[in-house]
């Protein structure tokens, strides 16, 4: 499986912009620039991406390691803070509100400490990664 999106940039790092898109147009020349990056502008950025990326394919892992072990989540809500400082990304810090019926703390503890280290996204990320959970 290969997956593309493409970067289009006009202008100087400061003052230019530029777009997103993506082969499924999620993002179709969505926009982002200087201001979206670190300021506050419409549009979206790459940090902003990678945080998207990461909460999703968290929470799909973990639904797949508790639907194997018998427990198919009704509802996992994960947000990622990304940090981002002096240039380089540190942290993306995981909270994860999960509605799980039937699971032990102790066994949903070790499905969520496999989807944090085994979800394709945490292996490709070379920065701290930690979850923080509440469940049900």
């Amino acid at each position: 499986m290969i997956r593309k999106a493409t970067a289009v940039w006009n202008g100087s790092g400061k003052e230019g912009k530029g777009h997103l898109t993506t082969d499924s147009t999620v993002l179709n020349q969505t926009q982002y620039s200087f201001n979206t990056r670190f300021e506050d502008g419409v549009g979206t950025n790459p940090e902003e991406l990678i945080a998207a990326a990461h909460a999703g394919c968290f929470a799909m892992k973990l639904s797949f390691n508790l639907s194997g072990a018998n427990f198919p989540p009704q509802e996992l809500n994960v947000t990622s803070h990304i940090t981002f400082e002096e240039g380089t990304l540190k942290r993306s810090h995981l909270v994860l509100n999960a509605k799980v019926d039937g699971i032990s703390e102790e066994q949903f503890s070790e499905l969520v400490k496999d989807a944090e280290k085994n979800c394709p996204i945490s292996r490709a990320l070379n920065m701290e990664i930690s979850v923080e959970y509440t469940l049900n």
